[in-house]
């Protein structure tokens, strides 16, 4: 199963393997407050995509195809990849620390995952995905 949160959430026991997919530390927030198992800094849109979407909801559909682009090649690749194995084996959580929790890319990532996992599992069922 795959879950998206805010990183400032409190953590959760059904939260599972916790991922922060951010390439930037958030504010204010301690390494042990957070509960970090993995920072995936190489999962998070480059810094110039970043920046050109400015979580300006008016850019969404862009930002997810091109952030999908960026998922789809290098290091980040084999990421995925990684997740998707972890996500068949139990529950990981996607961390975010961007205010909007629909236009973020925690939530194109979790997309990107359940389409995998969906695509290789074929008839026998659907991964759920909550926030």
């Amino acid at each position: 199963m795959l879950r998206v949160r805010r990183v400032y959430e409190p953590p959760e026991p059904q939260d599972g393997f916790r991922v922060l997919v951010d390439r930037l530390w958030p504010r204010g927030l301690s390494r042990q407050a957070a509960r970090v198992d993995l920072w995936a800094r190489e999962l998070a849109p480059s810094d110039r995509l970043r920046r050109w979407f400015g979580h300006d909801p008016l850019k969404w559909e862009e930002f997810r195809r091109r952030y999908r682009e960026e998922l789809s090649g290098g290091p980040a690749q084999e990421l995925v990849q990684q997740l998707e194995e972890r996500a068949r084996r139990g529950t990981v959580t996607l961390l975010f620390g961007a205010r909007d929790v629909q236009h973020n890319n925690a939530v194109v990532l979790a997309e990107v995952l359940q389409e995998r996992l969906a695509g290789s599992r074929g008839k026998r069922g659907r991964q759920t995905v909550s926030r």
